[in-house]
C-alpha cells in the first residue's frame, strides 16, 4: 500500500508564519492528486514534508501503515521532480539517472543498468544516454528528471511543478505522456502547479488551498462544477467566474436592474444559509450567453471588447463598473459596441453568503439542478 495521509499536519516558521495548518487527508493508492493555490498557498511546502525536505510542526504523515515524520528523506520510498530538474552538470544522462537509485540501494550494477534503460525507453531518451544537461533541451531535461524518479521505482512521486519552464505546446505534450507514465506505473503522484489546467486534466483529485488552509477537495468536475465557497469559485476557471450583488425577497435574487425568481428547493437553501447581509451571484462564463427576445433573463450591460481566441469569442460587457464576461462560439455574431441583455439558466447559478463566503447551493440531500424560470426586473413582480 502507498496511500498517503495527513492527520492535523501544521507547519510554522519562526514561531508566527503558518504555512500549513491543520491539514487533513488521505490521498488513496495509485491515485494522481494535484495541490493548487496561489503563490504562498502552502502547495510546495506540504510537498516537502511528505518527502521530509521540511519538518512537520505537529500532526503525522504516514505512507501506507507507516509514520514517515522521523524517516529521513532517502528512507521515505519517495522520488521528487522539481521545477527546475535537478540535474547533476557534469554527470551524463545515464549517471544522472542512476545516481539516486545508487546512493538509496544495493542492487547490482546490471541491474541498475537494466533500468535506467528501461526508464529511458519509457521516456523516449534512449538515445541521449551519453549526452549531458548542457546538450539538452528543456523538454529533454524535464524527461530525465522523470526518468530518474521513475528507475528508483518509488511507492510514491513527488512533483512540484515539473512543466512550468517548457513552452506552451512541449507542456501539453509533456502533461499526456506524465498522465500517460502514471496510468501504466499506477504509482501514487502528488503534483503541485499553478496551472489549474493541468489540475483540471490531469487529476483524479484537486486540493485547492489558500494561506495554508484546506479550501476544497474533490474531483475536477466537482472543484469547478460544485465550488466550495467564493474563493474556489474565483481560482478555479479561466475567464474566472463572474459575479452580481444581489439580495434575496420571497423566493427572487434581486439585483441591479434584474431579478431571478428561483426554484423551491434553491430558495430553501437560501433562507436557511444566508447570514442576512448580502449575496454574490455566480455564473461561469460558458453559462452567460447573449439574449434574444426569446429569453426571459435578461441582465442588461454594454458590450466594452470583443476578443476572438480561435474555437471561442470571449465577450466583455460592462456594467455599473463591473465586468461581465461572456464566453461563446466563435461562429455567434456580435458586434464590437452597443447595449445587450446577458442571460443563463438558473440551474447554472451559484449563490455565495458574504459573510461566510460559502456556496449556500451545496446541500447534498437535493439535485438543485432542475428547471426554473427568471425574468428581468422590468417584467417581474418584484422589482
Amino acid at each position: 500500500m502507498s496511500d498517503i495521509s495527513f492527520e492535523s499536519v501544521r507547519k510554522v516558521y519562526n514561531e508566527e508564519i503558518i504555512a500549513v495548518d491543520d491539514f487533513d487527508l488521505t490521498i488513496e493508492d495509485g491515485e494522481f492528486v494535484s495541490i493548487v493555490g496561489p503563490s504562498g498557498s502552502g502547495k510546495s511546502t506540504l510537498l516537502r514534508m511528505i518527502a521530509g525536505l521540511e519538518e512537520i510542526s505537529s500532526g503525522t504523515i504516514a505512507i501506507g501503515d507507516r509514520p514517515v515524520n522521523e524517516i529521513p528523506p532517502q528512507h521515505r520510498g519517495v522520488a521528487m521532480v522539481f521545477q527546475n530538474y535537478a540535474l547533476y552538470p557534469h554527470m551524463n544522462v545515464r549517471k544522472n539517472m542512476s545516481y539516486g537509485l545508487k546512493l538509496t540501494s544495493d542492487l547490482p550494477k546490471d541491474d541498475v543498468r537494466e533500468r535506467v534503460e528501461e526508464a529511458a525507453e519509457m521516456m523516449g531518451i534512449e538515445d541521449l544516454l551519453n549526452k549531458r544537461p548542457s546538450e539538452l533541451s528543456g523538454g529533454q531535461q524535464q524527461r530525465v528528471a522523470t526518468g530518474r524518479a521513475i528507475v528508483r521505482d518509488p511507492e510514491v512521486f513527488l512533483m512540484d511543478e515539473p512543466l512550468s519552464n517548457l513552452d506552451a505546446k512541449l507542456r501539453l505534450h509533456m502533461r499526456t505522456e506524465l498522465q500517460r507514465i502514471q496510468d501504466d506505473l499506477e504509482t501514487t503522484t502528488v503534483y503541485v502547479t499553478h496551472d489549474q489546467e493541468e489540475a483540471l486534466t490531469m487529476s483524479d483529485r484537486i486540493v485547492v488551498l489558500d494561506a495554508g488552509d484546506l479550501q476544497q477537495v474533490g474531483t475536477p468536475e466537482e472543484v469547478f462544477e460544485q465550488p466550495a465557497n467564493l474563493f474556489v469559485a474565483r481560482f478555479i476557471g479561466s475567464p474566472t467566474m463572474n459575479f452580481l450583488e444581489v439580495s434575496y425577497d420571497e423566493g427572487a435574487l434581486v439585483g441591479d436592474g434584474f431579478s431571478v425568481d428561483l426554484p423551491a428547493a434553491m430558495a430553501d437553501r437560501i433562507e436557511t444559509g444566508r447570514s442576512g447581509s448580502g449575496l454574490r451571484l455566480g455564473i461561469r462564463p460558458a453559462a452567460l450567453s447573449i439574449a434574444d427576445e426569446t429569453d426571459e433573463c435578461r441582465i442588461p450591460a454594454e458590450i466594452d471588447v470583443v476578443e476572438p481566441a480561435g474555437s471561442d469569442t470571449y465577450v466583455y460587457l460592462e456594467r455599473d463598473g463591473a465586468e461581465l464576461t461572456v464566453r461563446t462560439e466563435s461562429s455567434t455574431e456580435i458586434t464590437a459596441q452597443g447595449a445587450v441583455e446577458a442571460t443563463f439558466d438558473v440551474s447554472d447559478i451559484h449563490v455565495f453568503d458574504i459573510d461566510s463566503e460559502q456556496n449556500l447551493l451545496l446541500d447534498e440531500g437535493e439535485d438543485v439542478s432542475i428547471e426554473a424560470t427568471a425574468s428581468s426586473a422590468s417584467s417581474a413582480s418584484k422589482t
